[in-house]
């Protein structure tokens, strides 16, 4: 890896991210100086570190990323920068044992150099990088079948963001999938311990829960969500104060937001679509051939998610956490180079405007 994408190259990214991002602050007023220096969830993450969860809405983060603040407001940048090496070095490593190929490995790899989210992945105290590194340990510690380690880093990811929960499908494809699609069998063997590393992920999201639910229920039911069969605040404060659900962002008003998202979903879908299609077609595929279906089907999972129950222009934000964001590129690249071309180009383009809009407090986030 030292040899086909040096450190510097990595380092000289971020450098650039954080020179161009501090440059926009100096220059331009921002559209809301109540909170300086700070953009968009940031806001939210130093006032749940400063006076924890105090109101309802605040719910809607997880405290992993507060707490790191807590420790000192400048911790998140810091590790972040600490994570940004051995992210990289991850994905090659992740992307050379589904790929088989070390040129097409290095290709993703430096194309992950290029996120439509720069600002949120590399300087800013998002939950963006926290989430990416451990999600991709976790795919690779699946892949090298090291599965307690695997729910470890997927339970880290879940204390960061919510859908971390969601990871533990790569678990369970492993432990019970693919024998089931190999050998035509479960193995009963491994059932119970696919159930504790499957739901080891799952416990972020339910603390963080039973906590609101100790705190807004125990002495009253007059919040509505407390009365629920299965009282979630979480998706209770991101349906009253983001309308987050199910076709609700379909509105004329937000369609420049479904534009700008558009790049990545198409690529993600494109790539994941044709290669489901060419597994259903063959009937030799080894377990090598099928060592991406896991991560084709996570990643039309979620885009169905950010295309249908979100506001989906965070996908320029998460798609990061998809090492198939990168493979999908590099399939374009390879495959269909006029299209390959117009995705980097839309990523450097994209990307520099986009460090201009966060940094500027302006839309989209």
């Amino acid at each position: 890896m030292c040899e086909m994408l040096s450190q510097r190259r990595v380092l000289q990214t971020r450098a650039f991210v954080a020179a161009l991002f501090l440059l926009v602050l100096g220059l331009f007023p921002q559209f809301d100086t109540a909170t300086p220096g700070l953009s968009w969830d940031a806001v939210h993450f130093f006032q749940v570190a400063r006076n924890g969860f105090v109101y309802e809405h605040e719910w809607a983060w997880f405290p992993a990323l507060p707490a790191l603040v807590s420790l000192s407001p400048f911790a998140p940048t810091i590790l972040a920068l600490a994570l940004a090496w051995d992210s990289t070095k991850t994905l090659y490593a992740l992307s050379l044992h589904h790929l088989q190929s070390p040129a097409l490995a290095r290709l993703a790899t430096l194309l992950s150099l290029l996120p439509s989210s720069p600002a949120t992945l590399f300087v800013a105290p998002y939950t963006e990088p926290f989430f990416t590194y451990f999600s991709y340990k976790g795919m690779l510690f699946c892949a090298r079948s090291q599965y307690p380690l695997a729910a470890l880093a997927f339970t880290a990811a879940g204390m960061f963001r919510s859908n971390g929960f969601v990871l533990s499908g790569f678990i369970i494809w492993d432990l019970l999938v693919a024998p089931l699609v190999h050998r035509k069998k479960i193995l009963l063997s491994a059932i119970p311990t696919c159930l504790v590393l499957a739901s080891l992920p799952f416990i972020p999201f339910v603390a963080h829960n039973y906590a609101a639910y100790t705190v807004f229920c125990d002495d009253s039911l007059s919040h509505s969500w407390c009365r629920a069969r299965l009282p979630v605040v979480y998706s209770h404060v991101q349906s009253k104060y983001w309308n987050v659900g199910l076709f609700r962002y379909w509105t004329p008003q937000q369609l420049p937001n479904f534009l700008i998202a558009a790049p990545p979903l198409a690529a993600i879908v494109a790539f994941s679509v044709q290669y489901l299609r060419r597994c259903m077609q063959s009937s030799a595929l080894d377990n090598s051939g099928l060592s991406i279906l896991p991560h084709a089907i996570h990643a039309l999972v979620m885009c169905a998610l950010y295309l249908f129950a979100s506001h989906t222009q965070i996908v320029l934000r998460q798609a990061a956490a998809l090492p198939i964001t990168y493979w999908a590129a590099a399939w374009l690249l390879v495959d269909h180079p006029k299209w390959g071309r117009v995705w980097v180009a839309w990523s450097l383009l994209w990307g520099v405007l986009s460090i201009v809009l966060f940094a500027a407090f302006l839309p989209p986030a």
